[in-house]
Formats: structure tokens, sequence, C-alpha cells
């Protein structure tokens, strides 16, 4: 079976300011491109595959409503304080998941007023 995330795109209202949001909260770089209507800059690829990026375009939108997706993280609690440190908010803090074994989860709104969730097993 195929994994069921194909690929996923962050809207962005300030591109640069949301990359560097990203990058800086991950401890990773995210190489930007610029296609005139369109900006992208895509996360690591993992396995040959990129599993995605942070957009531009005149028609996106963010939204702390729509698709909510969890980000991988070795430590929650200092990705929360580096999240509030570069412009985001903590939505819900540090949350361990109910089903024995299956770790904790957070979400927050990034710079751009996105609504996302981080995960460790830790």
């Amino acid at each position: 079976m195929k994994k069921l995330v194909s690929f996923f795109e962050i809207p962005s209202v300030d591109f640069n300011r949301a990359v560097k949001f990203y990058e800086t909260i991950l401890g990773i770089e995210i190489p930007a491109h610029d296609w005139g209507s369109e900006k992208m800059a895509f996360f690591p690829e993992i396995d040959g595959e990129c599993s995605g990026s942070i957009s531009w375009s005149e028609d996106f939108n963010p939204s702390k409503d729509g698709v909510l997706i969890h980000l991988n993280c070795e430590d929650i609690n200092s990705t929360l304080s580096l999240i509030e440190k570069n412009g985001g908010k903590i939505h819900t803090p540090k949350t361990k998941i109910e089903a024995e074994g299956r770790g904790y989860f957070a979400l927050f709104i990034d710079s751009e007023g996105n609504r996302l969730g981080l995960y460790s097993d830790k």
C-alpha cells in the first residue's frame, strides 16, 4: 500500500517569513524557488521523495481551520518555545495521546495563521 499522504502544501502570505519560521523551529534548511506567480520551498526529501512544501500564490489563503498536518519533532517543549519566539502561537500545549505508547502531540498557529500539529514519541 502507498503512503496515505502524498504531498502537503502549507500556504503563506509572507513567503520569506514562513520559510524562516519553519527553518528555525525545525532546525533544517528549506530551499526556496520563485516562479513569479508561485513560490515554493520544499521540505527535505525522505527516501528520495519530497513530502511537502511551503507555498505562496495569490489564491493561497492560510487558515487555522484547514487541513491539520502533524510534524515530527524530537522535543515538543523546545519546539513550542521556538514557535513562540518566531511569531507563532501555541494552540494546544504538549498533550499525552491517550492510547498507550503513542507519544505526545501539540497544536500551534504558524507565522502565517495556519494551524498545525507536532508529534513526538518522547
